[in-house]
């Protein structure tokens, strides 16, 4: 399904070797997809670069110029290979330096005498942006223009998106409907599946096979904005597998 013309859309942005090497298991993007969901924002894309400037950079000028909110997590913490903060800056064309701002929220962890230069490299924000709170760490995330920066820790991205999703324009919430096709393979009704997708074009509709404790099954989901559109073709769904499985 395509989005629509006044939907509110969303890209995601993992920044990190890590993520890439696997020595780090994802666990953000399933965090943000639901949390966006909820709010009636369509995630459309979600990108995956390691920590290299020049890839970082063009990614993000292309999803937050195709999107109406980019989301990004990893490379703001204190080490050297932390560089999302100055891409970010780079992708927007402003300075960046030490914000007080954010010195300040360091300074309600660490002592003074204690806020080195590498722990200072967490309190770098592009000027022009504002600062995304956050109570576990203290080191901030921000916000520039429709560009949210986050960190990779899962505990302190649900802090930081819980911070800021108040602040974001949602859509109409996506409803979502299971038919259940037990026993029905897949190629049996994909054609008749596929006519009624076509039929229903504000409908996403996607077949999906999975083992279950009673075997395997295949469930039909559809999903849609319109509650009018999503019955309909929810009623031509069980239609046809009520069809096949007589």
């Amino acid at each position: 399904m395509n989005a629509e013309p006044d939907s509110v859309t969303a890209a995601i942005l993992v920044i990190g070797d890590e993520i890439l090497s696997g020595r780090t298991k994802d666990k953000n993007i399933g965090t943000i997809a639901d949390y966006l969901t909820a709010a009636g924002i369509d995630l459309r894309e979600v990108r995956i670069v390691p920590d290299e400037a020049e890839m970082i950079v063009e990614a993000i000028n292309a999803l937050r110029a195709r999107y109406t909110y980019l989301f990004t997590t990893g490379g703001i913490g204190p080490t050297h290979d932390d560089i999302t903060a100055d891409c970010v800056a780079q992708a927007f064309g402003v300075e960046i330096d030490v914000d007080e701002r954010a010195r300040a929220m360091l300074l309600e962890r660490h002592k003074p005498e204690d806020l080195n230069e590498a722990r200072l490299r967490m309190a770098r924000i592009p000027f022009g942006a504002d600062l995304i709170a956050n109570p576990i760490s203290k080191a901030p995330g921000f916000r520039i223009g429709n560009v949210m920066v986050m960190a990779g820790v899962p505990a302190i991205m649900q802090v930081m998106l819980d911070a800021v999703g108040p602040t974001l324009r949602g859509g109409a919430a996506m409803q979502s409907v299971t038919v259940e096709a037990k026993g029905v393979p897949e190629g049996t009704y994909a054609g008749d599946l596929g006519a009624i997708a076509k039929r229903y074009d504000t409908v996403s509709i996607g077949s999906y096979p999975m083992m279950t404790p009673e075997g395997f099954r295949n469930r039909i989901v559809a999903r849609a904005r319109d509650p009018e559109a999503l019955a309909a073709a929810v009623a031509e769904i069980e239609a046809l597998v009520a069809r096949l499985t007589a």
